[in-house]
């Protein structure tokens, strides 16, 4: 490290007026200026600052460099510390580039420390912006001295934009807080007003701020989406750039001269040179050692050919039934370092006039893409793969030594082709020999951009005259020696170094992939060695063979003649050649040697650099501006802007060929001289189809071209090439792209290849390995967006790749003027390669989109590049009362009321005010009726109560409350009992002693800190006279834990009931007044506030007549209840509607399913139970408890063919998929899907559904999530997009009322309108109980009046949102029936982007989107959307939850997520009702107490 500094400061010290100053924000100078330094470079920093620097990279840097001042900083994402451990060092052996293919990953990745130059910004990237200059033996253009210092300094002085994290102590899992960072963040207040102090607040608050930012312009037009909700459609930019030219016309190649003593077909030219000059050499291929292995001379490669011929044809199947005929196909099974067999299997198949399939080795059976290989060799009706003995041994084998199907495979003949395997030809026989024909000769694959592999096929005829045009426009001549490192099997590699050079008898020396990665200069070293006049490289050989350099003393390269560049239409293959050239014209190197070349599978080779005799004509440069690029139009920059691309000639067209640009979509139109297009080719030397696949071959192989005027351009059929370019002065052919890796986002062009490059200029090498980054489109909400996916080193820290994400965003925004939707980072190793070591992109994508790519860092920015979405609603004023009252018709509606039947006066026990003289009474008329069963674990009885016994029992209990307690009449006790008949007992005994009972859940003995606080506050808020409990929660009370967690000393005396008083007391109470209070009912609502309802004897006598009406309860009946008793209607249930109606109930306490989840359905079987009463808890126990066990349930005699009513007791909208999974899953057992329905009650009115057993059956509607989100309901079909279901909340009670008012303005609203539900019934609670005075604040809770219409009646508004409608279904009585939908709670619903959102919906989308989400829940937060997730998986998954999460909720509910936070399962909390407490979950996220996984911040 110390050297490395030592050096860079000298390198810098010419540069830098003084080291500390504050470098990066400087503006770059004006280029003149720089010029006038360079001259004062000291000299030995003249070779660096020539290879150094790349002009792309130097934008990139300049760029970021200027964003410092301006740029926010963004909030890191906060990782879980065993996450940061498992990407240690150890974990990744670094990239194998087995071989290389389009964009591999290259030996030099790890040898960063090589040159000292390798690790700093500014290093060659694989960046396409070469040289600016127009002559190519200059250095640099102007700036890049100073852009590349400035980009020097940006890296090392700790002056980041980004600087926001300082130097953490503690690992990455733990930042410091530092008050120069986040301003006043420090103390922060939650949305309650509760400050908290936390990094999770801070970074939230940074995120915030980030996105006041000013955004993009907002886009004007819409198109209407149905009614209400407009996605933005993007409108041309009146000002962009449109092509200006006149058309271009097609470009003729030179006419090709046919030579006299060119061989008529290529076979014949291999007879000619196997018998004049046997001996010549014509392949060498080397091991790894880079020494000679074998050279196969021409007469070798001519007998072992026909050999091979006459075994193909003669030795496989039997004599009448031959395995392969001619003109039958046969796949070519080789490896890359094994070029000697591959020839001699290719000309054998020549011979005998089968067509050769040259494919991959598989590696394994789950090679990525291998599995489309197969349906290849499937649809081209492949039975035979030759392959060598050294391949066939390496192959996978089964138990039995056979080699397996591989997946997608067709069932192979494995042919080994080396001579000693092979019987000899018989004398007479001899291949026949024919002139070149319209036969097919070979088939190439071609992998697609979906990941389909095609066959291209190529004619005997265009194979020998791609040839003759290669050998003309190369100049080649007889005996020359070609280097040849690319790839023997297809392309560029099979063409120059496969056939031609057989056509000219030229001698190959093949470099293999496998020694390139040990000795990246072997190429250039056996080019000095052999002399070679041509050599066949990629741009990556030539940036590997830049870095190993400087050891080799004795290089010499003058006897090149021809450098063929294979990739040269890439964009980034100039700056490769540039510093190449650069540093090796000292060795020899001419710069017209530097030959680039243009091809694709389709059309063969499209153009090429000739290598020229004379230097004087300098090689054409383009500097485009990236913006007219996008628009697909040449504009030359001349402003020296930043985004620019620099793009070099690929020579002229080929000889014999005739091309043109046209128009990439649609009618292929030609194009005019400054627009980009599609080149297409019209040349004998082309491919002719896709094997097989007429559709697709009409649409690339037989294109006419069409003029202006609408005239065909030839009668001949063109070639669509994939390539995107233009033709330049001259005839120069340039090339910005390629057709698949086009991404249109809003109807402007991006180059994939450009982002890579952009991708790899900030600080390139440093973080990500080179060959290793994808980009590619995914389709969020009708339009593209870019996705990045790189792999990191694994060195590099959590901040410094989580900066260089950020950085890599701003460059490419900047740059391309194009947001990233996602930007992910995986482990070192992890993308899917193609068998030659690049990356699969299309696998990639496909992971991306399933979820599948276990990223290790994401950041995601749908803020920046989401510009679509609907335009935030404004609220609409009202219209006025006058308008809209007719009778009660509203705006041509009915207005929505409905009521439940009438309360009639007709039992016995009415005469009764009071729910304990109904006890007294039934105690002396049935005193053995049994009222009370409770069912324990094991499902037996363990205790029950007739009326006599719960009489006698209250009795005692009201004794020991006057005795012990002392207590006054009108005290309030609180009854802190577990589930069970204890608590019922001291129910009436409280009643009987004049009190107020207040039922309280116990504290959980394994939880006391948690539960025991909220018991004290219930305690306190209800001004408690006295607790009475059990002698076990007695203990509790007093234990350690206990005290430490509540004060016990202020606590109420305690009172134990277990050992009761012998004696009655003096006089039971008799209450007087009806209107008094008869018990509270606290219960904590989903948002965490704690609220006690008034409940006066009337309601209790109300509510339980109510109750016994809809469910017909009589002595007779037995119901099942299995319920928290401790609030609402399942506490009336629990402890209140048998004693006044006198049926049996049997109580099963929802706790002991945890242990035995078939308890209640046992129960309510074996006892022959018709109606039941439960929760969504103990619903979804049932179904995940019992899901896989219906048919052991079965055998235990499981019946639910007698239920009746299964009802869900609950506070919330009905979980239709929840009721839904669980009638289909107990179908099996008899349980009726009619029966399972749900109840609905609230605060105010603890029970005002109840779907009971007469009566229609629940309705559903499916409604427009949509329109909800506007207040609005509109009915649609099932199944139609953006449809919620929603069901019917069970029938009316009777004596209940309900209307749907505003409620903002309290006006009605009509049927089928979304407003608050208000309740008007004899149980309405009578006010919030706390005793501190604060009534007002809720008092129009319960006394609420309409505005207009009937402002007479007093109603109790819900806090409910929802509709009611009438339907076509009668009720009992006749009348048709009004359906109540329940949508939501007012306090839980968000308002975002001025619209209504429901939590549970943008849950339910978040559950859908991946398989590892167990749990959701969401909350807002500053008008941050924050979504938590539990993870049901491996930890290694969390962070692919990220962009699906975000997905979901853009596609479904138009809103961008700003937080993901990933959590364990079961940091969600939920309450007893099973409702998630989503305000607990928000506290708990800001004061950082939620131990996430991961917490993303969407940027």
């Amino acid at each position: 490290q110390k050297g490395y500094e030592k050096k860079r400061s000298k390198l810098i010290r010419a540069f830098v007026p003084h080291a500390g100053g504050n470098l990066a924000t400087s503006e770059p100078p004006h280029p003149a200026k720089v010029k006038g330094k360079k001259k004062e470079t000291p000299k030995e920093m003249r070779p660096q600052s020539i290879c150094n620097h790349d002009v792309h990279t130097e934008a990139v840097q300049a760029m970021l460099a200027r964003h410092v001042e301006r740029k926010v900083a963004v909030p890191m994402p906060s990782k879980r510390r065993s996450l940061v451990v498992q990407t240690s060092m150890d974990a990744y052996t670094p990239p194998d580039s087995s071989s290389g293919s389009e964009e591999e990953a290259g030996p030099c990745d790890d040898m960063s420390g090589m040159e000292h130059w390798m690790g700093r910004p500014s290093q060659l990237g694989p960046a396409h912006l070469g040289s600016t200059s127009s002559s190519s033996s200059s250095t640099q253009s102007g700036g890049s001295g100073n852009a590349g210092r400035l980009a020097d300094s940006l890296a090392h002085a700790h002056i980041s934009h980004l600087a926001h994290l300082g130097h953490t102590h503690g690992g990455p899992g733990h930042l410091q807080q530092s008050h120069l960072k986040y301003g006043n963040a420090e103390r922060m207040e939650t949305g309650d007003g509760v400050p908290v102090s936390s990094r999770v607040s801070a970074k939230i608050q940074q995120l915030v701020n980030t996105l006041k930012q000013p955004r993009r312009p907002p886009l004007r037009e819409f198109f209407v989406d149905d009614f209400d909700e407009l996605l933005e459609v993007q409108q041309p930019d009146p000002n962009q750039p449109r092509p200006e030219g006149a058309e271009m016309m097609p470009v003729r190649g030179d006419a090709l001269g046919v030579v006299t003593n060119w061989p008529p077909s290529l076979e014949a030219a291999l007879q000619r040179w196997g018998t004049i000059s046997p001996k010549a050499p014509c392949l060498t291929s080397l091991d790894t050692a880079g020494k000679p292995l074998y050279v196969l001379t021409y007469g070798k490669l001519w007998s072992r050919s026909i050999k091979l011929a006459y075994n193909i044809l003669h030795k496989l199947g039997s004599k009448q039934e031959p395995m392969v005929r001619p003109g039958d196909r046969v796949a070519l099974v080789f490896p890359n370092n094994d070029p000697v067999a591959f020839v001699v299997a290719f000309y054998g198949c020549l011979l005998a006039e089968v067509v050769p399939v040259p494919i991959e080795v598989p590696l394994s059976r789950k090679d990525a893409g291998s599995q489309q290989i197969g349906f290849l060799l499937g649809s081209c009706g492949v039975t035979v793969a030759l392959t060598s003995d050294a391949c066939h041994k390496g192959l996978p084998k089964s138990a039995t030594g056979e080699i397996p199907q591989f997946k997608g495979w067709p069932k192979l003949l494995w042919f080994v082709t080396e001579s000693k395997h092979l019987s000899k030809p018989p004398r007479d026989w001899f291949p026949h020999i024919k002139d070149a024909n319209n036969d097919t000769a070979y088939i190439e694959y071609k992998t697609c951009k979906d990941g389909s592999v095609l066959g291209v096929t190529v004619t005997r005829i265009a194979l020998l005259t791609h040839c003759q045009a290669l050998t003309q426009s190369c100049c080649y001549t007889e005996a020359e020696t070609i280097v040849n490192v690319l790839d023997f099997k297809k392309d560029v590699g099979l063409w120059h170094g496969i056939l031609t050079s057989v056509m000219n008898m030229m001698h190959v020396i093949s470099v293999p992939y496998s020694l390139m990665k040990v000795n990246p200069l072997s190429w250039i070293q056996k080019v000095c060695q052999y002399k070679a006049k041509v050599s066949c490289v990629k741009s990556r050989d030539m940036h590997w063979a830049l870095v190993a350099h400087k050891d080799q003393k004795d290089i010499n390269l003058s006897s090149l003649r021809m450098l063929l560049v294979a990739d040269g239409s890439n964009p980034w293959s100039i700056s490769s050649c540039d510093a190449f050239l650069n540093v090796f014209q000292t060795k020899g190197l001419r710069a017209e040697v530097i030959c680039p070349c243009a091809s694709s599978p389709e059309a063969l080779t499209v153009a090429i650099r000739r290598p020229a005799e004379d230097s004087s004509q300098p090689p054409g440069r383009g500097v485009l501006s990236m913006q007219g690029l996008s628009y697909g139009v040449v504009r030359v920059d001349t402003e020296e802007r930043l985004s620019v691309l620099t793009v070099q000639d690929v020579g002229t067209v080929m000889p014999g060929g005739l091309v043109c640009v046209v128009k990439p979509e649609g009618v292929p139109q030609l194009c005019q001289t400054d627009e980009i297009g599609e080149l297409c080719v019209c040349a004998i030397a082309t491919g002719t189809s896709y094997y097989g696949l007429t559709g697709m071959t009409k649409n690339t192989f037989e294109v006419y071209p069409v003029s202006g005027g609408g005239g065909l351009v030839s009668e001949y059929a063109f070639v669509r090439t994939g390539l995107l370019g233009f033709i330049g002065p001259g005839g120069l052919v340039f090339i910005t792209g390629k057709m698949d890796g086009l991404i249109m986002v809003s109807g402007r062009r991006h180059n994939a290849d450009d982002i890579v490059a952009t991708a790899l200029a900030v600080e390139p090498m440093k973080f990500v390995y080179r060959g290793r980054i994808a980009v590619f489109s995914v389709t969020v909400l009708r339009d593209e967006r870019i996705v990045v996916v790189a792999e990191q080193r694994p060195d590099s820290t959590e901040e410094d790749s989580f900066q260089w994400m950020s950085r890599v965003l701003q460059a490419i925004d900047s740059i391309h003027g194009v947001g990233v939707f996602c930007l992910a980072l995986v482990p070192a190793n992890t993308l899917p390669k193609t068998p030659l070591g690049g990356i699969h992109l299309s696998e990639i994508k496909q992971l991306y989109l399933e979820g599948g790519l276990h990223p290790c860092n994401v950041l995601m920015c749908p803020h920046t590049c989401v510009s679509n979405l609907p335009k935030p609603r404004q609220k609409q004023p009202e219209i006025g009362p006058a308008s809209v009252m007719v009778g009660n018709l509203v705006s041509g509606k009915r207005i929505a009321q409905a009521s439940g039947r009438d309360l009639g006066q007709t039992d016995d026990n009415d005469q009764f005010l009071f729910l304990s003289e109904v006890l007294q009474w039934r105690a002396q008329t049935t005193p053995d009726h049994i009222l009370y069963t409770l069912l324990s674990s094991r499902g037996a009885v363990s205790n029950s109560l007739t009326c006599l016994q719960l009489h006698k029992r209250a009795e005692r209990v009201a004794a020991l409350l006057m005795e012990r307690g002392g207590l006054q009449e009108g005290d309030h006790v609180a009854l802190v009992y577990p589930p069970g008949i204890d608590l019922i007992a001291a129910f009436y005994g409280a009643l009987y002693a004049g009190c107020v009972p207040i039922t309280v859940r116990p504290p959980h003995p394994q939880n006391i800190s948690t539960t025991l606080p909220t018991v004290k506050m219930i305690v306190e808020v209800s001004h408690s006279a006295c607790v009475m409990t059990t002698a076990v929660i007695c203990k509790l009370l007093r234990s350690k834990e206990a005290t430490a967690t509540v004060d016990i000393r202020n606590w109420p005396p305690v009172l134990d009931t277990d050992d009761l008083p012998k004696k009655k007391p003096p006089a039971l109470y008799k209450p007087s007044n009806p209107d008094g209070l008869a018990y509270l009912d606290f219960s904590v609502s989903t948002t965490g506030m704690l609220a006690g309802v008034q409940m006066s004897h009337n309601a209790v006598g109300a509510f339980c007549r109510s109750v016994k009406l809809q469910c017909e309860l009589y002595p007779s009946r037995e119901v099942a209840i299995c319920l928290d008793p401790y609030c609402g209607l399942g506490f009336v249930l629990w402890c209140l509607c048998s004693v006044y109606s006198g049926h049996q109930s049997i109580l099963i306490p929802p706790v002991e399913l945890e242990s035995n989840p078939a308890l209640w359905l046992l129960a309510v079987s074996q006892l022959r139970v018709r109606d039941t009463f439960c929760s969504y808890s103990v619903m979804e126990l049932c179904t995940k408890g019992l899901g896989l066990q219906t048919e052991t349930l079965k055998a235990r005699g499981l019946d639910l063919s007698r239920v009746r009513a299964c009802v869900v007791v609950a506070e919330e909208r009905p979980r239709m998929s929840l009721t839904l999974s669980f009638s289909k899953l107990f179908k099996d057992l008899g349980l009726h899907p009619r029966s399972v329905s749900t109840a609905f009650g609230c605060r105010v009115n603890l029970a005002i559904c109840l779907q009971g057993t007469s009566g229609p059956d629940p309705t559903t509607v499916y409604v427009d999530m949509r329109a909800l989100r506007h207040d609005r309901v509109r009915l649609v079909e099932r199944g139609s997009p953006h449809s919620l279901p929603l069901m019917e909340s069970g029938k009316i009670l009777p004596g209940v009322r309900i209307i749907i008012a505003n409620p903002e303005t309290k006006g009605p609203l009509g049927d089928s309108h979304l407003g608050e539900i208000w309740v008007h019934s004899a149980h309405n609670g009578s006010g919030y109980y706390s005793g501190y005075g604060e009534e007002v604040l809720q008092s129009d809770h319960f006394n609420s009046r309409l505005s207009f219409g009937d402002t007479q009646t007093v109603w109790a508004r819900t806090g409910y949102l929802g509709f009611l409608r009438r339907t076509e279904l009668t009720d009992a009585n006749g009348e048709r029936h009004d359906a109540l939908f329940v949508v939501g709670a007012l306090e839980e619903a968000m308002e975002l982007r001025g619209m209504r959102y429901h939590p549970i919906d943008i849950e339910t989308s978040v559950i859908r989107a991946h398989k590892s989400i167990m749990e959701c829940a969401v909350f807002p937060w500053t008008n941050l959307l924050v979504v938590v997730v539990e993870l049901e998986g491996s930890e290694q998954e969390a962070l692919d939850l990220v962009p699906m999460v975000t997905k979901a909720v853009l596609e479904e509910h138009y809103l961008i997520v700003g937080v993901v936070v990933v959590t364990d399962i079961g940091v969600i909390p939920i309450n007893s009702r099973g409702e998630k407490q989503r305000m607990h979950l928000r506290d708990g996220f800001l004061q950082d107490q939620l131990d996430p996984i991961y917490v993303a911040y969407n940027m």
